[in-house]
């Protein structure tokens, strides 16, 4: 399949440029010729909904997927419907955005026992199908890499989120893949093949070694080790045809100027995915 030669796939998934605002990032899209963006929920809040439907819009963008709802495991009932509200209200807001897919991170065990949580990301995502079936929101379980299972998520590897999503129906939930979370996987490319249709992101950095920080550590695509053209190859090959997010946590990223940042992941796109 080769190299992509052109732009009309690429995503900016709004972590990348953390510094800029919602209307920032949309007007950056604009000017660079991004034709998708993928909206955070804590920079739509300072924005307003309305508004940044309307910038979104304004610019010309696409809404690739919404960031993010998930973290459903907490000790008591009451947190754990409260976090179910609060997906309602994710749900929601991607809906209104225009997006078709909420990516779920799912959260980290309240205590010791893992298998509990990882069967109350389950029970919270069963209880939200059906709102989000409602407004017409697919579910995107995104397994992180199992460095973040103490704090972020209990849900590890592609397999895992495979077995998750099926059991509901293709057309409510599916999975993520973010390479950075998944390419040290010897399981990686059956699970691709495995999620088929259920694919609904795919997600791309780098990782840089040594690796200086669990979270803040990703690299611009082609400063690491991953094999990310294979990766995204693979994912075609299941089925996947839809936009390709630039998802980069690193403080070196964000305190670089935006328009910069933008420059660098349309070159790097276009030369290593």
């Amino acid at each position: 399949m080769g190299s992509l030669q052109s732009i009309e796939r690429l995503s900016l998934n709004q972590i990348t440029t953390e510094s800029w605002s919602l209307r920032e990032a949309a007007e950056g899209c604009a000017r660079a010729g991004i034709p998708w963006i993928s909206p955070w929920r804590h920079k739509v809040a300072e924005t307003g909904l309305a508004e940044s439907r309307r910038l979104i819009q304004g610019a010309g963008l696409r809404v690739s997927s919404l960031c993010r709802g998930g973290m459903f495991p907490a000790p008591t009932a009451a947190e754990r419907e409260a976090r179910l509200e609060d997906n309602k209200r994710a749900v929601e807001e991607a809906a209104e955005l225009g997006a078709e897919v909420l990516v779920l991170v799912c959260g980290p065990s309240p205590d010791r026992d893992i298998d509990r949580a990882r069967g109350w990301v389950t029970e919270g995502i069963e209880k939200l199908v059906p709102f989000a079936r409602e407004h017409g929101i697919k579910l995107g379980i995104e397994p992180l890499h199992p460095m973040q299972a103490a704090e972020r998520s209990v849900v590890v590897t592609l397999g895992q989120a495979n077995t998750m999503a099926e059991r509901f129906e293709a057309d409510d939930v599916g999975v993520i893949v973010d390479v950075f979370h998944v390419w040290w996987d010897p399981e990686l490319y059956g699970q691709i093949a495995r999620a088929g249709k259920r694919i609904l992101g795919f997600h791309v950095s780098d990782w840089i070694v040594p690796t200086p920080d669990l979270v803040l550590g990703r690299g611009m695509m082609g400063d690491g080790v991953i094999e990310i053209r294979r990766i995204r190859e693979a994912v075609e090959a299941a089925g996947y045809e839809g936009p390709i997010e630039v998802e980069i946590f690193n403080r070196a990223v964000w305190d670089s100027p935006g328009g910069e940042v933008l420059a660098r992941m349309k070159e790097r796109y276009l030369e290593h995915v």
